[in-house]
């Protein structure tokens, strides 16, 4: 199935903002995408989605003009198949922690020889359901983008074997799992993350790689961006609903007590 190149967006140096879609919502998704977010990564790692609301994730998405992202929920041949199936621009995979687990990521991405992954190319969604498959076998090869998350002291640790994988396109900096991995649970923005942050950036910048993290209240997606961040999941659906409707209640609250 032929959608615009996200990673050649990102390889030819214009940044994207993005957000995640933890609600399962595809009206969610639609919004984010139709407000101007460049890509809305579909969450079902913590998501309460199954993949057949991903699919309709997806075709919100790409209908509103984003890319469509996916975390799977784990490393797992059998979640990054089904998500592949499906669809997406490209797909992240949570606290990847060696670089035998990147191999392993990218080998379950990949058809035989090169890897594992189940052959059904004739009738997923991802190759118009059989209508283009030599399209979409031709876009995955060079168009298909897999990211890595880095969020453990684990992962820090080998950092640049991993960037060194042969097809791992992205590291994506999870701050909040980081900090807790590092002792400092829910305090993302401490020094010792920074420096640690700047570890992953090294590394991606070493290995020809592209750098992501998630935006928190002390580094805001415009600040990751002078950085030298290529892509930024500024948000949750969950916390732009969340806070709106706090603030809309709190303005109104005097008048309803």
């Amino acid at each position: 199935m032929a959608i615009p190149s996200f990673k050649k967006r990102l390889k030819d140096g214009r940044p994207a903002l993005g957000c995640l879609s933890n609600m399962g919502s595809p009206v969610a998704a639609e919004i984010l995408a139709t407000s101007g977010y460049d890509a809305v990564m579909t969450d079902m790692e913590h998501g309460p989605g199954d993949f057949q609301n991903a699919v309709q994730q997806f075709q919100a998405i790409t209908a509103g003009g984003a890319a469509p992202l996916i975390r799977v929920p784990a490393n797992d041949p059998v979640d990054l198949k089904r998500a592949l199936d499906a669809g997406p621009a490209g797909v992240m995979v949570p606290a990847v922690s060696s670089a035998d687990e990147a191999r392993a990521a990218v080998k379950a991405c990949r058809y035989p020889p090169e890897g594992i992954r189940g052959v059904a190319h004739s009738v997923i969604r991802a190759s118009g359901y059989g209508v283009d498959i030599g399209g979409y076998l031709e876009w995955f090869k060079t168009e298909f983008l897999l990211i890595c998350q880095i969020e453990t002291m684990e992962g820090v640790d080998a950092v640049d074997a991993i960037a060194s994988v042969e097809g791992v396109d992205m590291l994506l900096v999870g701050p909040m799992d980081l900090s807790a991995s590092a002792g400092h649970f829910n305090n993302p923005d401490c020094a010792t993350i920074d420096a640690l942050m700047a570890r992953v950036s090294e590394a991606a910048k070493n290995a020809g790689a592209l750098l992501g993290t998630m935006a928190t209240a002390g580094r805001t997606a415009p600040a990751l961006f002078e950085a030298g961040y290529h892509f930024v999941l500024d948000t949750v659906d969950i916390a732009l609903l969340r806070e709106m409707a706090q603030a809309k209640v709190a303005a109104s609250r005097s008048y309803t007590k």
